[in-house]
């Protein structure tokens, strides 16, 4: 789950992290109103959007605008709030339709010496979190990421101790911090790495981390995500969810209890089982297919799921057929082949529908299904369910 950037900054105020004071407007009115409240003479205005990369993006309406901008009065801060709001940023992380901004960030401007990046994500391969901390803080860091990876320095830690101060002390030496700023970074990445854990995070990102010229160090951007699985633990912040922000269909999906992720090819998939699904999406591309979603029903589906598993594909425009991928373990071929006549039905299957039945009473789910006047085409092993609806799609 993300979270915009203000209410990010929100929960780092909470936690003593030290942050540069903003407001927040939904119309250019109140962005001048916010500017005048700051009380100085240099702000900067950022749209919020659930993506980074916005001090590159650009505005598909205002091209030569930038999700970022600095301003000098209220009545600039009211003309870049009036080409950000209620258009689309469009980001490396957004796609090319971008997305809407419904409201913007207004921040008080700060002396920046230095500009760091600091962020905390899983590292599944050593099972445990990681601090990575780089002197290339800023707009660029994924280009840094991939042509110079030897700077992005790199601190493991075990979620029940935390960072080590020692360990502070060696990224210091390598991001070359000294004196009061090193003080403080033993505090300030300490409370980043607690927040981590505490919050069930899957990432905290500060892209840049600023040192002042006074040897302050604080989080000038703030971006966070959490695992929706712990979220039963933080009421509180499952109520900063932003649905506005989000697949509309990935939201009905997840309503009904189905994992669905939206993609860009036009073969739609229907599985039970997350790796089965993975295998789908596959395999369709190696018989030069492309997947228009990753949607997982679960080893329980009942009816009512698979018939909203179809309204939620077929809903879709760029689907041109769809593949049906079962393994029966808990649930029974039978079962998934009857949900799929129940969901005909309901909905009506408007293209080409492959499917592969396999596992527990896989006879007679075949058998019901070929008994049946819908128009289905039968697999008999998933190479074969994948040549033929690449083949139907195309």
């Amino acid at each position: 789950m993300k979270i915009h950037e203000f209410q990010a900054k929100k929960l780092f105020q909470a936690a003593g992290v030290a942050v540069l004071e903003h407001r927040v407007a939904k119309s250019p009115d109140e962005a001048a109103a916010a500017f005048n409240e700051l009380g100085s003479s240099l702000a900067v205005v950022k749209a919020q959007i659930h993506a980074g990369g916005r001090g590159k993006g650009h505005v598909a309406e205002h091209p030569d605008q930038h999700g970022v901008q600095l301003v000098r009065s209220a009545d600039e801060a009211q003309q870049v709030a009036s080409r950000l709001l209620g258009n689309r940023l469009v980001t490396i992380q957004t796609g090319e339709n971008g997305q809407t901004v419904r409201q913007v960030l207004i921040e008080k401007g700060c002396d920046i010496a230095r500009e760091l990046y600091l962020g905390v994500v899983l590292d599944r391969a050593a099972a445990m979190p990681v601090l990575m901390a780089s002197t290339e803080g800023g707009v660029e860091i994924e280009k840094v990421a991939e042509e110079t990876p030897e700077l992005i320095h790199k601190e493991h830690f075990r979620p029940g101790i935390g960072l080590q101060s020692y360990q502070i002390r060696k990224l210091c030496k390598k991001l070359a911090i000294e004196g009061p700023a090193a003080r403080m970074a033993d505090r300030f990445m300490k409370t980043i790495c607690k927040m981590y854990v505490d919050l069930d995070c899957s990432l905290m990102e500060i892209n840049p981390l600023v040192i002042t010229k006074a040897g302050d160090l604080i989080a000038l951007d703030a971006k966070v995500s959490f695992d929706e699985n712990a979220m039963f633990r933080h009421p509180d912040i499952a109520d900063l969810r932003d649905l506005s922000e989000e697949d509309p269909a990935e939201v009905k999906a997840g309503e009904a209890g189905l994992s669905f992720v939206k993609l860009d090819g036009n073969i739609a998939c229907l599985v039970n089982g997350a790796g089965l699904a993975m295998s789908t999406m596959d395999i369709i591309k190696h018989h030069g297919g492309e997947p228009a979603n990753f949607l997982d029903v679960g080893g329980g589906a009942q009816t009512e799921q698979v018939t909203e598993a179809f309204r939620i594909i077929l809903a879709d425009p760029n689907v041109k057929a769809v593949l049906v991928n079962i393994f029966g373990g808990i649930m029974q071929c039978t079962t998934i082949a009857q949900a799929l006549l129940e969901a005909y039905k309901t909905v009506g299957f408007n293209v080409p529908l492959v499917v592969r039945l396999e596992g527990t009473e896989v006879e007679n789910g075949r058998k019901i299904l070929a008994e049946s006047d819908v128009d289905i085409i039968n697999a008999a092993d998933l190479a074969d369910a994948a040549q033929k609806v690449v083949a139907a799609a195309g």
